[in-house]
């Protein structure tokens, strides 16, 4: 298989990102001309106008250092395992914020929605999921979507299945990882399933589309979450770049004190 050129490479990126040349060469505080050149292979980037044409493009740092390798140079960014010497502060932060969060659920996932690491809380409510979508590696969509995941309990699933696929839809454009094309594929090929519980009506909680909760029927009733998505700020190493944690915080008081009492009883 024929590696692609440098300039094949960010030509790509750039189209991916819907920039014109005249955009990115503006963005970037280059000529048309030169970048034209730096697409078509007439002049070879430098080391650093690589990694300063990636920045402009918001390319992943996995996919920088394939930049760099057709440029001819070596890559720049480390990949280590979480549980690399390097990576301990980091891996004690994510520790530390999972905990945190108790009674509610929390989680760590990697760039393909692998379950990296998660609290007592999410283990309380994924209970009764197919034990085969439970066996590492999690991935957590499959989980979440499946017909012998969570989809059954979840009240709400249509609205809540659009959420997650319009996710990942995205996350397919910015990193254009044929794995994620991958799972998309799967994931949309799941038969639609009916709630088995009516979701929370919308005067006890509207959030008028701002925010997509998530309804899951428990043998506590239907709780209601609402989640964000956190990642490390200027990563320089492609591990933490790919970490994201997920974290469920409850959209009512009645899910609040369910989880509380949750808690208390596993305790």
């Amino acid at each position: 298989m024929a590696t692609q050129s440098v300039g094949d490479l960010l030509r790509e990126w750039r189209q991916r990102r819907r920039m014109s040349q005249l955009d990115l060469a503006c963005e970037a505080d280059i000529s048309t001309r030169h970048l034209s050149f730096l697409e078509t292979g007439r002049s070879l980037p430098s080391r650093d106008m690589v990694l300063h044409l990636a920045e402009q493009l918001d390319v992943p740092l996995r996919e920088r250092n394939v930049l760099l390798v057709a440029a001819g140079f070596a890559p720049v960014f480390a990949e280590r395992p979480l549980q690399d010497p390097a990576l301990k502060s980091a891996r004690q932060a994510i520790d530390l914020v999972l905990a945190g969060h108790e009674p509610y659920p929390a989680l760590t996932v990697d760039r393909h929605w692998t379950l990296v690491a998660a609290n007592s809380a999410v283990g309380r409510l994924i209970g009764g999921a197919d034990p085969s979508l439970l066996q590492p590696p999690v991935n957590v969509l499959r989980l979440s979507l499946h017909p012998k995941g969570l989809a059954p309990r979840i009240a709400n699933l249509p609205e809540w299945r659009a959420h997650l696929l319009a996710r990942l839809r995205r996350q397919i454009e910015v990193s254009a990882d044929p794995a994620l094309s991958t799972l998309m594929g799967e994931l949309a090929a799941y038969p639609a399933l009916g709630p088995t519980s009516p979701p929370r009506p919308a005067n006890q909680r509207d959030f008028a589309g701002i925010l997509v909760p998530l309804q899951l029927a428990t043998e506590a009733g239907t709780l209601s979450f609402l989640s964000t998505t956190t990642v490390f700020g200027t990563p320089l190493d492609i591990t933490l770049s790919e970490l994201a944690l997920e974290a469920f915080f409850p959209a009512d008081a009645a899910t609040a004190d369910a989880l509380r009492q949750m808690a208390a009883a596993a305790a």
